[in-house]
């Protein structure tokens, strides 16, 4: 039940349609049965809004009540009919009101042609529509179609109660079926709407702080290259001179001084480059990381023992991974082999092994006493462990026979949906497309539907071969609606071309009803087709196609046998009368398509203005970084830089431990600069969501803008499923975009989690170890 409370506006059209339903009923139906009737009616729309699936319960007893009663299916002699032997009888007229041939017991088998009657099943009929259309708005779809196959069922249930023939029922189905379909799509595109609204409102309410969002990426961006590369360099720096300072070799200490000066240029350019978007590292330089490595570690701190070479075991069995799994094992391996040089004797051993699906990196070291001390910057691993994390793996740091282990396992792509999911990729019938299937629902119900009730006519299914050629004549006519929207310019050939050969069918003589009679009732199938060619195509040509309506409607109508004198001159009169309707339809869809352009235009000005302004700030922020690292740790580095040319070790170990102190500063106060309001409701603001909850969230396939009601719908579904320490991806496909995640087991998350897929279009997943996927189609992002 949603949050609220009733007011007047909720009761204002009950109230409306139960007075209706007493002038309209209370001369024909007893006192009871209206009473019943008007009261559970007016009770279950009255709550339509708290309890949309309550309030259409309600109203299907009310109008079986009402209708039933009306009809004389539910009651004896209402009118003061007797019974006349058990033979039918002519219509009478009791009190005014017509009523059709009744049997025995006065129960009436035919319809009921008074007015009075007919009005009350018309307000009925509103009660349980204007339900259907509220469980539509507030529902999921499968529960709304579920709530429109309930009410046919309840038409067809009358119908049959009532003693009416198969054919009778058949007809008053269709009907239903029609006005239900119709109804359903109504309040499928109003509450798709209303999730649009919401969610683009959200959007532009937090865009404030999306430049803020775009500054904190870029800081943090930053943080971790300063933490992963300067910070390396001048550890290796700091290890290899403390080292040699305290052994008496001039050989060492020329080959430290040497090994000083190439890593403080290479920090130096490093720390030029930071600006720039590096290449993503390969297992190529993991190799050339470790071989670096093995080849200059001086850590030796006895003075008694002669410094060597440490004892460094690589191997690697991987072959070939994706880049950005590669990029990731190059960063654990460097800030593995850091920490040893930091806090023992150096790494003894790096395994990078291939697994079933997965990457395993491993660093290990074998304890020892480290060359210089308190050269940590205090959050290297938390850092590599978020990254870690962010793209679906795991990292494990702790003790290991006397040493210390870093093991890192990260995903390999994987080939299908994530989570081992299959993706229900697709709105289906939830979609846009469900309400072209409705208008062919519409159609059929109200052209064949209504030829199935019985009339005073020449009944055109008196013959079951001119009745099986006459519902394919309405079903090829209503099936161009499905294709209105791609093939509309074709769509309208075919119902054209079907009008067509009904004439000739009419020429030929055939003993179906007229085309001029039948095109009356189903001709809104050409507007439909018209004002789609004007709403989903922009050709030269197209202003042919309300022309060819009005010729073709004209030769139609005056095919009819009312019409009598100069038949071409009639035709031209037709024409030019069915040409008004038809052209307004086209103007109507140039005006929806030029409005939906103007539309995109100014959301794709507002996404630009507010991807600048991101881009503004995330400069900024690069820059007043950059401006601090040039006064601080790049003048410590080019001073490693100058000692070591000069040769005194004193000086580079001084410049190397005063530039990781300047790095300890520097990332303390990025720290301190966070933001600490909610992130934005955006695809970016869930990688700030799941940091904020000991989560991660990781990106697949390549980025797109997306529009304001996109981004928010996605970032309500990250949040939805980000628990403390969990992960979700946000996968960028053809067509639109997936996210998933481990979903919670409380009904109530999955209950939100549904009702925002269902609002977008889109569906969702779960899997019976909770593996959810919501997929949000590119139509609702558009």
């Amino acid at each position: 039940m949603d949050a609220g409370r009733l007011g007047w506006r909720e009761m204002l059209l009950p109230g409306v349609l139960a007075v209706a339903q007493i002038l309209l009923w209370a001369p024909r139906v007893p006192g009871l049965l209206l009473a019943a009737s008007t009261v559970i009616a007016f009770a279950a729309l009255s709550c339509r809004r708290l309890a949309p699936a309550w309030a259409f319960g309600g109203t299907l007893p009310a109008a079986v009540l009402g209708v039933g009663a009306v009809s004389g299916a539910l009651v004896g002699p209402v009118w003061g009919v007797g019974t006349v032997g058990g033979a039918l009888v002519e219509p009478v007229s009791v009190g005014g009101a017509l009523v059709g041939p009744v049997s025995i017991d006065g129960a009436v088998v035919g319809p009921v042609a008074g007015v009075d009657a007919v009005g009350g099943a018309v307000v009925a009929s509103v009660a349980v529509l204007v339900a259907l259309h509220s469980l539509a708005v507030r529902r999921t779809a499968g529960l709304a179609a579920a709530g429109g196959v309930c009410a046919v069922l309840v038409v067809i249930g009358v119908a049959l109660a009532a003693g009416a023939s198969a054919r009778t029922v058949a007809g008053l189905a269709l009907q239903a079926a029609g006005l239900a379909a119709v109804v359903w799509v109504m309040g499928r595109s109003r509450r798709r709407g209303q999730a649009r609204r919401a969610a683009a409102a959200a959007y532009r309410a937090r865009s404030a702080s999306v430049p803020r969002l775009a500054a904190g990426t870029e800081r943090a961006r930053l943080m971790a290259e300063l933490h992963d590369v300067a910070a390396h360099r001048l550890t290796g720096i700091v290890v290899s001179a403390a080292a040699a300072t305290r052994l008496p070799d001039p050989r060492l200490a020329m080959e430290a001084a040497r090994h000083a000066a190439e890593a403080g240029r290479q920090a130096v350019a490093e720390l030029d480059r930071l600006a720039e978007a590096s290449e993503p590292m390969t297992l190529e330089d993991i190799d050339a990381l470790v071989s670096e490595h093995g080849n200059l570690d001086y850590r030796r701190t006895s003075a008694a023992a002669p410094p060597q070479v440490a004892d460094l075991d690589p191997r690697r069995t991987a072959v070939a991974v994706p880049p950005q799994v590669a990029d990731l094992a190059y960063r654990v391996v460097r800030e593995a082999l850091t920490n040893a040089m930091r806090h023992a004797a150096g790494a003894s051993r790096v395994r990078i092994d291939a697994l079933p699906g997965e990457l395993a990196v491993t660093v290990t070291d074998s304890g020892g006493t480290p060359a210089a001390a308190d050269l940590g910057t205090g959050n290297g691993l938390a850092g590599l462990r978020s990254a870690v994390r962010s793209a679906g793996g795991s990292l494990r740091a702790g003790p290991k026979d006397g040493g210390w282990e870093v093991r890192a396992v990260l995903p390999l792509p994987p080939q299908e949906a994530p989570y081992g999911l299959t993706a229900r990729r697709g709105a289906g019938w939830r979609g846009s497309s469900a309400l072209d299937g409705a208008l062919v629902i519409l159609a059929i119900a109200l052209s064949l539907g209504a030829n199935l009730l019985p009339g005073d006519e020449l009944d055109p299914f008196a013959s079951t071969g001119a009745g099986v050629l006459l519902a394919v004549l309405f079903g090829l006519h209503a099936l161009p609606l499905w294709w209105r929207r791609n093939a509309s310019r074709r769509s309208l050939v075919v119902a054209l071309a079907t009008l067509m050969a009904w004439l000739g069918l009419d020429i030929a003589g055939w003993p179906g009803p007229p085309l001029s009679d039948a095109f009356l009732w189903c001709w809104w199938v050409e507007l439909a087709l018209v004002y789609a060619i004007g709403a989903c195509r922009a050709g030269a040509r197209d202003w042919l196609a309300p022309a060819a309506v009005a010729g073709c409607g004209g030769l139609a109508l005056v095919s009819g046998d009312g019409i009598t004198g100069d038949r071409p001159a009639a035709w031209l009169v037709l024409a030019v009368g069915l040409a008004l309707p038809a052209w307004a339809a086209w103007v109507s869809g140039r005006f929806v398509a030029a409005r939906r352009r103007r539309r995109g235009t100014a959301l794709a000005r507002e996404r630009d203005l507010l991807e600048r302004d991101a881009a503004r700030a995330a400069t900024a922020e690069r820059r007043r970084i950059l401006d601090g690292l040039r006064r601080t740790a790049r003048r410590h580095a080019q001073g490693v830089v100058d000692g070591a040319d000069a040769g005194n070790l004193e000086v580079v170990l001084a410049e190397a431990r005063a530039g990781l102190g300047a790095l300890r500063e520097l990332l303390a106060q990025a720290r301190e600069r966070e933001v600490s309001d909610d992130p934005p409701p955006t695809v970016d603001g869930i990688a700030a969501l799941a940091a904020r909850r000991g989560g991660a969230a990781c990106y697949v396939g390549a980025r797109r803008p997306l529009s304001p009601d996109a981004e928010a719908t996605a970032y309500e579904v990250a949040r939805e499923l980000l628990t403390e320490g969990t992960a979700v991806t946000v996968t960028f496909l053809d067509g639109g975009v997936m996210v998933s995640g481990r979903s919670p087991t409380g009904p109530v998350v999955r209950r939100r989690l549904r009702a925002l897929a269902d609002a977008a279009d889109g569906t969702l997943t779960i899997a019976d170890d909770g593996a959810a996927q919501v997929w949000l189609p590119e139509v609702f992002l558009s």
